[in-house]
């Protein structure tokens, strides 16, 4: 999933870190305290979680340990004002991945949240492809040979998905979480509306992949048969 879950109370500068995200293609659901972050990151699959130390509810660095305890091993990075040698390793040694003292600039921590999408277990190409198709989610687009089409923000996530899942099927809710996330409300046909405008891009842009609805179940990518 192309989607990060940030944890920071801070609203002006949760703000900002979105904005910077979504400006390179990221997606994000937001989070202001650790109780309803860590439901979330044990209930759904994020690429990186960006968690500020100083939280309402607690320490940041507990919400690290919780998850650590609770085998989940997705990429963190820490938000902090503490720029100690010690706070730094006490953050990694909790199981925080990167370590990002405040102020710091947008560019420097989109590069360390797409750094650590690179890193097991999300161990995945910033431009995934499938097929002859590429998605490339800094440009908002789908390209496939010299062809490209442009994605809408929640087209683009339901591409990455589906390019990521290799042909397999993916679940309707999984692909709706990836597109929406967690804060919007979705109308029960949105889905297979932005899957009926996926399915004319493939064919505007001569792909060999097909959008396939597995009936009560979710969609894949199918390899198109060959003509004879």
């Amino acid at each position: 999933m192309n989607r990060v879950a940030l944890v920071e109370d801070q609203q002006r500068l949760s703000a900002l870190l979105v904005k910077a995200l979504l400006n390179a293609g990221i997606e994000t659901d937001t989070f202001d305290q650790m109780e309803p972050a860590s439901l979330a990151a044990g209930n759904n699959v994020y690429a990186v979680l960006v968690i500020d130390r100083g939280l309402p509810d607690g320490d940041g660095l507990d919400l690290v340990r919780r998850l650590r305890a609770a085998s989940i091993r997705t990429p963190c990075l820490m938000l902090t004002a503490r720029d100690a040698l010690h706070d730094r390793v006490e953050g990694l040694e909790s199981g925080a991945d990167d370590y990002l003292t405040k102020p710091f600039s947008m560019d420097e921590f989109v590069a360390r949240v797409r750094a650590l999408m690179r890193r097991p277990p999300t161990l995945q190409s910033l431009t995934p492809e499938f097929g002859d198709t590429q998605i490339r989610p800094a440009e908002g687009c789908m390209t496939c040979g010299s062809e490209t089409v442009t994605l809408a923000p929640a087209e683009l996530q339901i591409m990455v998905v589906l390019i990521r899942a290799g042909g397999t099927t993916v679940r309707r809710s999984a692909l709706e979480v990836a597109a929406w996330g967690l804060g919007e409300a979705v109308t029960p046909n949105a889905l297979d509306v932005a899957m009926h405008r996926l399915k004319r891009k493939l064919v505007a842009i001569n792909s060999t992949l097909q959008i396939v609805n597995a009936r009560g179940y979710g969609y894949a990518l199918r390899f198109l048969p060959l003509s004879t």
